[in-house]
């Protein structure tokens, strides 16, 4: 994949976060419950995006470090080879 389709897929994924916290918050507004209610509710939901934020954070780093580790394991072992192959 290039840069461009990087761009739309970007944009089609916060295009939708968009539209899911304005229908969110739209359904919290309108819903038949005292103030303190929405506000609880209104907290947890920031807490969720807060902590699935993290999550893929963490993930993304974790396989980022899993090919770094990969690319050196093999970068080693092309060494060793070409050492094996270079003294016979």
């Amino acid at each position: 994949m290039n840069a461009d389709n990087n761009q739309v897929y970007i944009m089609f994924n916060a295009a939708g976060v968009a539209a899911a916290l304005f229908l969110l918050s739209l359904s919290l507004w309108l819903a038949p419950v005292d103030l303190s209610t929405k506000g609880y509710w209104g907290m947890g939901i920031v807490l969720l995006m807060g902590s699935l934020v993290n999550l893929v954070k963490y993930r993304t780093d974790d396989r980022n470090a899993r090919d770094v580790v990969r690319q050196l394991e093999q970068a080693k072992n092309e060494k060793i080879l070409k050492d094996y192959v270079g003294n016979q």
